[in-house]
């Protein structure tokens, strides 16, 4: 296997050190997803970026009310007026996961929309938030625990319009949509046919938001096999961030036996099982299996 261009390292190790700061940079750690897909993107290309979210934030008015107003001032600029939007076949494209190119385009997944929403909010000192929903990530306006028992958004569970404004929800996906407490359980329920908890729409943490944007990105590439190198990178990623789950450093090490790097493979699966076997023994044989598999491929 090839070693990694210089460049590729700085852009890890500056991913690394960001994801473990005491207060990560959400726009810098998505911006930083994008110089493994696109090879042109470097630091002139990120503060280009940067400079366009402080823009946008300027059109914004400073404290133009609550929850409400903040959601419809950012609809009316975002979704509004500069056209951030999603369409299904936003899906099917990588660049939809890339916020520069999102930023650029106008267009993206749910949680990249958001990040720009999020982004722009928080430089014009709004009180915002990401809300990772099953299925669909959304915007949070005003205080999250405000109504914690009572639903979401500025609805009572019967539909009617409250008199408190906090939280709100908006679907930037959607252009800025609000959502009504039963937009978010008919999100919820299309999505694992479960009903709406109120855990659900706590604040997503920067890190958090990222590691869903590198699922995206996985999900992207097991549609195509032919992809493996985006997996491959996207997992890489993933286990840079703050405490990564073990099952990561399986999937790893799947991808690179499928991949062709047989002894990396079955040293990672060597590994995992080690790991495994101290609460599953009868797992850590089918994984040690699966690493002398790889490593018969080698003759």
């Amino acid at each position: 296997m090839h070693p990694r261009p210089a460049r590729h390292t700085r852009w890890r190790r500056a991913f690394a050190d960001e994801a473990r700061a005491e207060r990560p940079d959400l726009a810098l750690l998505c911006l930083l997803i994008g110089t493994e897909a696109d090879p042109a993107l470097d630091e002139r290309g990120m503060t280009a970026v940067r400079r366009r979210l402080d823009l946008l934030a300027r059109h914004l008015p400073r404290s133009p009310g609550g929850p409400r107003a903040w959601a419809a001032e950012l609809g009316d600029l975002l979704g509004g007026r500069c056209g951030f939007a999603g369409r299904p076949g936003d899906y099917d494209r990588l660049e939809s996961a890339l916020l520069h190119r999102v930023v650029r385009r106008g267009r993206g997944l749910p949680i990249l929309l958001s990040v720009v929403w999020i982004e722009v909010a928080r430089r014009a000192g709004a009180p915002v938030y990401g809300v990772a929903l099953p299925g669909h990530f959304v915007v949070g306006f005003g205080s999250p625990d405000a109504d914690a028992g009572r639903g979401c958004g500025p609805y009572d569970t019967c539909g009617a319009p409250r008199a408190c404004e906090e939280p709100v929800l908006a679907d930037p996906f959607a252009g800025g949509r609000l959502l009504s407490c039963t937009d978010a359980r008919v999100i919820v329920a299309g999505a694992t046919g479960a009903p709406l908890e109120p855990a659900m729409l706590r604040p997503a943490g920067p890190c958090d938001i990222v590691l869903r944007v590198l699922n995206s990105i996985r999900a992207w590439a097991a549609a195509r096999p032919e992809r493996t190198d985006v997996a491959l990178w996207a997992v890489d990623l993933a286990l840079l961030l703050p405490a990564p789950a073990d099952r990561l450093r399986y999937d790893r090490a799947r991808l690179l036996v499928e991949r062709g790097d047989f002894r990396a493979g079955a040293a990672d699966l060597d590994a995992y099982a080690d790991a495994l076997a101290a609460t599953d023994e009868a797992d850590a044989e089918r994984v040690r299996l699966q690493a002398r598999a790889a490593r018969a491929r080698l003759n």
